[in-house]
């Protein structure tokens, strides 16, 4: 499945890119926002390409080869931004862009271990040079670590009860399969619709595992600090929290002025062409002077 970049069109007329702009791509993936974007800025312009995995930073690179060097890429993870900016000369930048959903590669890879349609081992890490994994997660924190975060991270309502029953089964065998975590939680949970019983759980483990909110909270005051005065902070986030957060944070800054009244949302049309699409939220800000 060919990953598409969610709202192009949309991040591209918001963040405008015009020729000798400096741009921060910090969640570059396989660099589907940064062609369009780097497309713009020439010449002149230059664009600082960072990314958690390096899989997709290698992919990323092959896409990108042809802009020479007008583009350089760092694998790490967007909340230290700040100090590959002061590298390679991104300090006063004119827009960054911020795209928090996982690409459709993690989920088609079982190996890594973010999906249930396909049995893989427990991951569900973007670096995989850490140490923490979804299985030690599953195996190791205790019952109201882990109803915490299915609630707080997955929304979901059995949180309570389906720790309950991971720490019972663990206890017997460990769970170290996503097939085994997902047909346990399909035993507790009946199936509504076409969403899996396992969804919200499984959402839940992939933001613990590579701590997507404190990475978010993180990176924002560094995000304003790097913008030339008029330059824009654009962020696509899929999850409910991860907005409330975005939103939050741009109404109490005040060198910030809030572009985007409401979250810009996808089209009917590239919702139905890209399902991922359907859950993208698009919040704008710009640096004052």
């Amino acid at each position: 499945m060919e990953h598409k970049p969610v709202l192009l069109t949309e991040v591209s007329n918001y963040l405008k890119p015009e020729p000798s702009h400096l741009l921060i791509d910090g969640t570059v993936g396989l660099g589907g926002h940064a062609t369009t974007l780097l497309s713009h800025v020439l010449p002149g312009g230059r664009l600082l390409g960072i990314d958690r995995d390096a899989a997709n930073l290698e992919r990323a690179r092959e896409r990108l080869s042809g802009f020479g060097d007008a583009v350089t890429l760092v694998c790490d993870s967007y909340a230290n931004m700040d100090k590959h900016a002061e590298t390679y000369g991104f300090t006063q930048v004119n827009g960054i862009l911020l795209d928090l959903g996982f690409s459709s590669v993690h989920v088609d890879d079982p190996e890594r271990g973010f999906s249930f349609r396909s049995d893989g081992p427990l991951d569900m890490r973007y670096d995989r040079t850490q140490t923490l994994t979804a299985e030690v997660i599953v195996n190791e924190w205790s019952v109201d670590e882990l109803a915490r975060i299915f609630r707080l991270y997955g929304e979901e309502k059995d949180a309570r009860p389906i720790a309950q029953l991971i720490v019972t089964s663990r206890a017997e065998t460990p769970i170290v399969r996503t097939g085994e975590l997902a047909n346990l939680i399909a035993g507790l949970k009946h199936q509504h619709g076409k969403t899996h019983p396992a969804t919200q759980v499984f959402q839940a483990l992939r933001i613990a595992v590579n701590d997507e909110f404190g990475e978010l909270e993180r990176a924002l005051p560094i995000c304003v600090n790097l913008l030339t005065p008029g330059g824009r902070l654009a962020i696509l986030s899929f999850h409910s929290l991860e907005d409330r957060i975005i939103k939050q944070f741009f109404k109490g800054t005040p060198a910030l002025k809030v572009v985007t009244k409401r979250p810009v949302v996808a089209s009917r049309e590239e919702q139905l062409e890209n399902p991922r699409s359907r859950s993208a939220k698009l919040r704008v800000a710009e640096r004052l002077n």
